[in-house]
């Protein structure tokens, strides 16, 4: 049986989809009156999203131009970079730190703010991944996506949810929180696949050397099986290559020789499993193909910058985006009840 027998076609974009899984999420009604304004902090590794169910809002993004968001449309800011909402050009935008928020639980609050003018509802989150292959692909993502749910078929799903969500939104019920909250996680998930799917998705790049039949099964086998004694002639010949053809393909697609994407791929994953604190790091060397706890400690410092024991012990740099920033935005303490306006310098 040869290589390419033991490792049949796959989707690969598919596979990294299916990875997209919440590690946190923080989630905002918003119920708002003109003039109205705020400023979103930046929260690194964050993705926010925004759904108007009525009213509109004008968006803008660093130097992005300004979008004006409608009833219907879902925007996501992927790489979570600060921002501003507002419902006319010229309305205050102070940060939304300094402003009344309702805490109904943790990670679920409610925002009254405006000038008693025309209203407008928002539904606002910021959610967070963890997995490689989920952060590979939010990286890829614009700055900035919009997707109009009543457009192409294609959307029908995300139309479908963004209905559920104005009907709890207009109507808080019992548990309603919760509704939204889980909608909102499939929403997100929705959006990517549709931008995906649409002429938008670049030809190169990371998600590129997905699409590419040859690059694209290669990125998978080594997704799939990190542990595996990969070889830049056993990679090749799995995708039906020369060996220099496809190291030249999957640089130039990938932006790093297939070798070090192996390497780096498996400390990556190290990585998260580490900072769980379930397994060891014998456990974890032995779980991707090392024979000896000291060689893969030599590897995951030199790939990650820090010892694998330190990032067991939780004294690595691991950005926690839903530390105090997003605790600073629920307020203090999970308790339900209104966090008063805060004085900003």
């Amino acid at each position: 049986m040869n290589r390419q027998e033991l490792w049949p076609a796959t989707d690969p974009l598919g596979e990294a989809l299916h990875l997209l899984r919440m590690t946190g999420s923080f989630y905002r009604l918003s119920e708002l009156t003109s003039p109205w304004g705020m400023t979103l902090p930046a929260i690194e590794g964050c993705l926010w999203f925004h759904v108007v169910t009525s009213g509109t809002a004008l968006l803008t993004v660093g130097d992005e131009p300004t979008r004006t968001l409608r009833p219907g449309e879902l925007v996501l800011v992927p790489h979570g970079r600060g921002h501003e909402l507002r419902d006319a050009p010229g309305s205050p935008v102070p940060p939304i730190l300094s402003l009344r928020r309702e805490i109904i639980t943790e990670r679920y609050e409610i925002l009254r703010h405006g000038g008693g003018g025309s209203p407008t509802v928002m539904i606002c989150g910021a959610v967070t991944f963890d997995h490689p292959a989920a952060l590979d692909l939010v990286g890829a993502l614009p700055p900035v996506m919009t997707v109009e749910a009543f457009g192409a078929g294609q959307t029908e799903w995300i139309r479908s949810t963004l209905q559920l969500m104005a009907i709890e939104a207009a109507s808080l019920r019992p548990g309603g929180e919760t509704v939204i909250t889980r909608l909102a996680d499939i929403l997100v998930i929705q959006a990517i696949r549709a931008w995906l799917a649409g002429d938008a998705t670049p030809g190169t790049g990371w998600l590129g050397a997905l699409r590419d039949p040859q690059i694209g099964r290669a990125v998978a086998m080594i997704h799939r099986d990190p542990a595996h004694g990969w070889t830049v002639a056993a990679l090749a010949d799995a995708v039906a290559m020369s060996r220099s053809a496809f190291s030249a393909r999957f640089t130039a697609l990938v932006g790093e020789p297939a070798m070090r994407y192996v390497t780096g791929w498996r400390m990556r994953l190290a990585h998260a499993a580490l900072a769980e604190r379930r397994e060891t790091v014998a456990e974890v060397a032995h779980r991707f193909g090392y024979e000896s706890e000291a060689a893969f400690s030599r590897a995951f410092s030199r790939a990650m910058g820090v010892a694998p024991g330190a990032v067991r012990r939780g004294r690595s740099p691991r950005f926690d985006p839903f530390g105090d920033a997003i605790a600073a935005m629920a307020g203090p303490g999970s308790q339900s009840g209104i966090v008063p306006a805060t004085s900003v310098d």
